[in-house]
């Protein structure tokens, strides 16, 4: 029997950041079925940010001749890609595995299982018993799989499947899904050259995201040749020789979308089975681990952090998260305020925080916008920025930020400041009275907060 005051399961953002941080005052274990970084480093953030950012070189080598550039032909090199993808995928892992080391926290690769709220069995690769003071759940989750027959077809692939695939990709690629993951896919293969076909089960794309966000993404999407299917359900995949057949349904009409491979990301579940041993369980509703506002489960000293309690599935959630579970088990003052960030990784970016304009009337507070179109942003117009805005939703009276919706360059940088701002709960006023060098795409914030 090992000794520890904290074991964390799952070795993603949420678990490793926390088993780093906790590391200085407490004797950390840390448990991992598979590798160091969750699905974030391995399967999720990072491997997709490489696609986008050689994906993004290749549109700006194609338009280079714009800028008087002249520089041929563009190609890419596929498997080269995902090579670049590997090995930068590889240099972080093994990067946290030093910081581990180096902080003393005791990695364990198996599966661990929660025998009591004291006790975590570790099987597979290692066998141990570990005796702990806390336990920290964050197993993450996993692609969701609908029930759609012919669903495992060959060459219907989720998003951990089609990142693996190292040697080619799919002339006519049909994706499932119009979230996060959907569209970023679509903006990968659409300038690699497939043919790409989103098919939405909802109203629109980014059905989460501001309206205007929604439709000028669909908007640039089709002006790229992406076709866009929204109202659109999926009965049924079939497949005849090389070619699978999606069978829909859009306003009562049948369609039948031909494509060579098929992407279905609809979402994502949380993942801890298995976790619990017989005889120990937690509260759990609707396939997910349920916390309270210091993130500890029903059993006093077993807390969950990250994608295995549902709601914003994002890596900086689940690192803030695990901060403030830290906090509670060492009696002191969460030092993160969650109000929490998205980010969407097309182009242009997308990036949002805080309430949008119907969220705000929703919860009967006297809200108003103000957006700031980018086309007449110095640095957009002279690095030639396809359309873009940012939005600001503010309190009537007070002027107090609410929110801030942004499709422009650097969105996913620029939303750190409205994030700040929110947690401050500062005024358009006080955002205005920050001088912002010329010529930045962070003056657009300037312009949105001058009423």
């Amino acid at each position: 029997m090992q000794e520890f005051d904290l074991v964390v399961i799952g070795a993603g953002p949420g678990g490793y950041e926390t088993a780093l941080a906790a590391a200085g005052e407490m004797r950390v274990a840390l448990v991992e079925k598979d590798e160091l970084g969750g699905t974030c480093l391995n399967r999720g953030c990072i491997p997709t940010k490489s696609l986008l950012h050689a994906a993004q070189l290749l549109e700006d080598i194609r338009h280079s001749g714009v800028f008087g550039v002249q520089a041929g032909e563009a190609a890419f090199d596929f498997p080269q890609i995902q090579a670049r993808k590997d090995q930068v995928v590889s240099q972080l892992r093994d990067g946290i595995a030093l910081r581990l080391k180096q902080k003393k926290v005791a990695v364990y690769h198996g599966t661990g299982a929660i025998l009591d709220a004291h006790t975590v069995k570790v099987r597979g690769t290692e066998e141990a018993l570990l005796h702990t003071e806390h336990i920290l759940i964050a197993t993450g989750s996993r692609p969701a799989l609908p029930p759609i027959p012919g669903i495992d077809c060959p060459n219907v692939e989720t998003s951990d499947t089609l990142l693996a695939k190292a040697d080619s990709i799919y002339p006519r690629l049909l994706i499932i899904g119009g979230g996060v993951i959907g569209v970023e896919f679509a903006s990968v293969f659409s300038a690699m050259g497939s043919q790409v076909t989103i098919v939405e089960a909802l109203p629109r794309i980014l059905a989460n995201m501001d309206k205007e966000i929604s439709q000028s993404l669909k908007m640039l999407m089709k002006k790229r040749g992406v076709q866009v299917l929204c109202d659109t359900k999926v009965q049924e995949i079939q497949r005849e020789g090389e070619t699978l057949y999606c069978l829909c349904v859009q306003e009562e009409k049948e369609l039948s979308l031909e494509a060579d491979g098929i992407l279905v990301c609809v979402g994502r579940r949380p993942c801890f089975a298995g976790l619990f041993e017989e005889g120990f369980s937690v509260q759990e509703d609707r396939g997910r681990i349920l916390v309270n506002e210091h993130f500890e489960t029903s059993c006093p000293g077993v807390y969950a952090i990250g994608d295995v309690i549902g709601g914003a599935m994002l890596a900086h959630a689940a690192t803030a998260q695990g901060r403030c579970a830290l906090a509670h088990m060492q009696g002191r003052t969460p030092p993160v305020s969650l109000v929490i960030p998205a980010c969407v990784y097309t182009d242009p970016e997308i990036a949002s925080v805080g309430l949008t304009t119907e969220e705000a009337k929703e919860r009967g507070l006297q809200a108003e916008t103000h957006k700031y179109p980018m086309s007449a942003n110095g640095k957009s117009l002279l690095t030639q920025q396809e359309r873009g805005f940012i939005k600001v939703v503010f309190e009537k009276e007070s002027h107090r930020l609410l929110g801030a919706q942004m499709m422009c360059a650097r969105a996913s940088d620029l939303i750190s400041e409205m994030t700040q701002a929110l947690v401050r709960g500062s005024t358009l006023e006080e955002l205005a009275a920050v001088i912002r060098p010329h010529p930045t795409f962070s003056e657009g914030i300037t312009e949105a907060v001058t009423l």
